[in-house]
């Protein structure tokens, strides 16, 4: 939706596992097929927080046994990091070292979606990311990593994007306009510091 009402044409396709990491995917083949057929652009991958040391090492050892594969395709890797629960903001740092060595071992994109949140919460400490389940996003939360997404694939601030979405399926989201601004300035503050 942020993109077309930017005037983009944006094609997506999904292919998950309720709380699956890659190695579940890569086992599994849930996505072999789809990479060996081409016509991505980028590939984006993501699991959990990937925080722990074991959990940093598993994302990094999955991720570059999905570069070739991505790569043979004709696509880029990307790496989405996500954030760490409420109860674990300390850990922050480590997320994003996951997924940012991660993103360099397969010399992919890095997709700094939970710098969004803590750039955003520089600004603004009340801006309600989370979901009442203080983990999964928040529509606002969700609207971050989104803009997140947009600076990255695009490398064009989203400041001055709608903050009325239209979803494909009719689905209208309106952002308070100040919290929208607050986001934009920290998806692009993000893009350019990492």
């Amino acid at each position: 939706a942020i993109a077309r009402q930017s005037g983009k044409r944006l094609i997506t396709d999904a292919i998950t596992i309720p709380g699956g990491a890659l190695e579940d995917h890569f086992r599994g083949r849930t996505a072999h097929a789809a990479l060996a057929s081409g016509g991505y652009a980028i590939v984006i991958l993501q699991q959990g927080p990937s925080s722990l040391p074991e959990s940093q090492a598993n994302l990094r050892e999955w991720t570059q046994r999905f570069a070739p594969r991505i790569r043979a395709g004709g696509a880029r890797p990307a790496l989405y990091m996500v954030w760490p629960d409420e109860t674990r903001l300390a850990f922050f740092d480590d997320v994003r070292a996951s997924y940012s060595n991660a993103a360099l071992d397969a010399n992919g994109m890095f997709i700094p979606a939970g710098e969004v949140w803590r750039a955003a919460w520089r600004i603004d400490a009340q801006l309600p990311l989370y979901d009442d389940d203080r983990f999964h996003p928040s529509a606002l939360g969700s609207y971050a990593a989104a803009l997140s997404m947009y600076a990255e694939l695009y490398r064009q601030s989203p400041l001055g994007l709608p903050a009325r979405l239209v979803l494909a399926n009719g689905d209208v989201l309106e952002f308070d306009a100040a919290q929208a601004q607050v986001i934009q300035t920290a998806a692009w503050t993000a893009h350019l510091e990492f």
